[in-house]
């Protein structure tokens, strides 16, 4: 079980995760950029790093840092919460070679799934029907502009490494879209580290069902869904014994 966590994200989330370890007996370790000094979840941890100026790109995009940060306080776990570095495969994969768990999915899942182009790709390999659009790898604006008009509009420009509502804009005509991509792409590279986007068919009126599978490194798993008709959730475990909580 590990014995020090250190919280790669800033804010609520971290303040999330702090809160469990602490019931659980796990020391904190809090990261934070210049802006976030006197933050919330640096407050709350055992131990708070100093990572850069308040630029993301600068601090909680850092994979250097945060394992530095982690090396320096004796942490042997990392949680990327989500957003950020949460996502990254070349951080899960950096964190492995230090010896330092990552709180997530291993490398070869993130690459799998962690990105939208990728994902798509996937499931188009495997026969499953996916939102018509593009997630090609020519990222030139005149080209994304021109596939964007032939799918036809409204669209909905994504960033592939985008999560929790950031790096989206809705365009409804053509003659918006370049600074729409332009936003998009700014906003993508600042939450992300990546500017990449794709580009779906905007649907009015979706009936969102979501599933997510969590398992651990001892055959613990469950499933939740949830579907936004009705607002209901339910949630589904298996019958063998529960994960370890760690």
């Amino acid at each position: 079980m590990m014995k020090k966590l250190l919280i790669a994200n800033r804010g609520e989330i971290a303040c999330r995760v702090m809160r469990t370890a602490h019931r659980l007996g796990i020391a904190t370790v809090a990261v934070y950029s210049e802006a976030d000094a006197e933050a919330p979840h640096v407050r709350m941890a055992d131990e708070a790093v100093l990572l850069g100026p308040a630029p993301a790109r600068e601090s909680y995009l850092k994979a250097d840092l945060i394992l530095k940060a982690a090396k320096d306080t004796g942490a042997d776990a990392i949680h990327p919460g989500y957003g950020f570095l949460s996502e990254n495969a070349e951080f899960a994969r950096a964190c492995a070679k230090a010896g330092v768990t990552f709180v997530g999915p291993s490398a070869e899942a993130i690459e799998a799934m962690g990105l939208k182009d990728r994902a798509k790709k996937l499931m188009e390999e495997a026969g499953v029907p996916v939102t018509p659009g593009y997630h090609g790898d020519n990222q030139e604006p005149d080209h994304l502009k021109a596939q964007a008009d032939e799918i036809g509009y409204p669209v909905l420009i994504k960033a592939v490494a985008g999560g929790g509502g950031k790096g989206m804009r809705k365009v409804e005509e053509s003659n918006a879209f370049l600074e729409a991509l332009e936003s998009c792409k700014r906003e993508a590279a600042s939450s992300f580290g990546d500017e990449r986007v794709l580009i779906e068919k905007f649907i009015s009126s979706p009936r969102h069902i979501e599933v997510q599978v969590f398992g651990d490194s001892e055959a613990g798993w469950c499933t939740s869904s949830s579907g936004t008709v009705r607002f209901s959730a339910a949630t589904r475990r298996s019958s063998r014994k529960p994960p370890r909580r760690a």
